[in-house]
């Protein structure tokens, strides 16, 4: 066993990125020809405030040190990664899951959320802004703000409000206060519709902390830099457990993209590691309810950078439907835009059907009822055939609590 004075060396602030040379972004903040930052004149001098200072500023070591203090401390990292014995031999394969849905707040949200007010209490910020769907990322944004004693608005569509009730009662809790959005779906892309224009309109002492990886340069890196604590955590107790750092493969789910880049980003330049992501198909890829981005989607700009999104031959944001308030999003990270266009990633669209019964199934079998989102991921497995001899890793990124109702109505519980 090795010691806990290796397992808190976390080695994603120190930016190894020399092996990177096929994925890490570019100075300009483009993965491929995906990324950019496409953002309105009034908030330019932000994001180039953010562009300018975030390598410098999380860097520093008295940064690093109170980062790695709150993950070890406050987050409880590092979270277990579990060898999943009846799901294993149900699938007639190795199975691992990383335990995200152990952190502090229920998901993996908060490790980037401690993160991002750290960066804003350096850049003198005083108030914090946040959208969220599945209500994962408002927890874990009004939980921060709470321990920093800041004023937290989080913007969340009203449909995702109604199907996420548990986690808007944490938000209030927390002292957040929680607008909802009432435009277009009234889901994800409309809360984040309505942060950016609250920020657009608020831009000197507010700082706006986005959940995924997407939205202009320079926050889809930080992000996935913030989230690569999960990955390079899987390195050292994977190799604990089976002698070798590397799995057959490494899954996640994928709507905007964090936990899936946080969970492939030591692995990038791994070519023998099989990426595997898992979006939303809803009703079906071809129902005209679906969030399958990478199916669906075709290139061009939304929430301010250049990316895969669902959208009408004219340019018109096409409405996204998931049973997962986390997936139902009509765009897609840049970085996995990129895996999806260099083929270094495999996706699979997966039904609402298809991950409700994987929910019910991981629960059954293993104890653990997973955040719908997660379903998506543990419902790939159909479609994996891995070997008997493989080793699959699988981000196990937020917990059921805030779906029981969801599951509840399903299943007829």
């Amino acid at each position: 066993m090795q010691s806990n004075n290796k397992c808190h060396k976390i080695v994603f602030v120190e930016y190894k990125l020399s092996s990177m040379k096929n994925f890490e972004v570019s100075d300009k903040g483009y993965y491929g020809k995906f990324g950019g930052a496409y953002v309105p004149e009034m908030l330019y001098p932000n994001v180039e405030e953010l562009r300018e200072n975030y390598l410098h500023i999380i860097t520093t070591s008295d940064f690093k040190e109170e980062f790695n203090s709150l993950l070890k401390d406050y987050v409880g990292r590092p979270t277990p990664l579990y060898f999943a014995k009846r799901l294993s031999s149900h699938f007639q394969t190795n199975i691992y899951l990383k335990r995200e849905d152990l952190c502090h707040t229920g998901a993996h949200k908060v490790n980037n959320t401690i993160g991002q007010i750290l960066l804003a209490k350096r850049l003198g910020k005083k108030k914090i802004i946040a959208e969220t769907g599945a209500g994962q990322h408002g927890v874990a944004t009004a939980t921060v703000c709470a321990l920093m004693g800041m004023d937290c608005t989080i913007f969340m569509g009203e449909i995702d409000i109604h199907r996420q009730a548990p986690n808007v009662q944490r938000m209030k809790m927390l002292g957040a206060t929680v607008t909802p959005a009432m435009s277009g779906s009234r889901t994800l892309k409309d809360a984040t519709n309505e942060a950016i224009r609250y920020w657009i309109n608020n831009p000197s002492d507010t700082h706006y902390i986005i959940g995924s990886a997407i939205g202009p340069h320079p926050y889809p890196d930080m992000v996935t830099r913030f989230q690569s604590v999960i990955s390079e955590e899987i390195k050292w107790q994977l190799k604990e457990k089976t002698g070798s750092e590397n799995p057959d493969y490494v899954m996640a789910c994928i709507g905007g993209g964090s936990n899936a880049a946080g969970t492939f980003y030591h692995y990038l330049d791994q070519e023998s590691v099989k990426i595997i992501g898992a979006e939303a198909a809803g009703k079906g890829v071809d129902s005209g309810f679906s969030a399958a981005t990478l199916k669906l989607g075709s290139i061009g700009v939304i929430h301010s950078c250049k990316t895969l999104l669902m959208q009408t031959a004219d340019g018109q944001i096409t409405e996204p439907h998931s049973i997962s308030a986390g997936l139902d999003y009509p765009g897609i990270g840049p970085l996995h835009a990129h895996l999806y266009d260099t083929k270094r990633g495999t996706f699979y669209s997966i039904t609402d059907d298809e991950a409700m019964q994987a929910g019910l199934m991981l629960s059954r079998v293993e104890g653990i009822i997973p955040a719908i989102e997660t379903s998506h991921a543990i419902a790939a497995l159909e479609y994996l055939h891995a070997k008997p001899h493989e080793t699959v890793v699988i981000s196990l990124s937020g917990r059921g609590d805030k779906d029981l109702a969801t599951y509840q109505s399903y299943f007829n519980l």
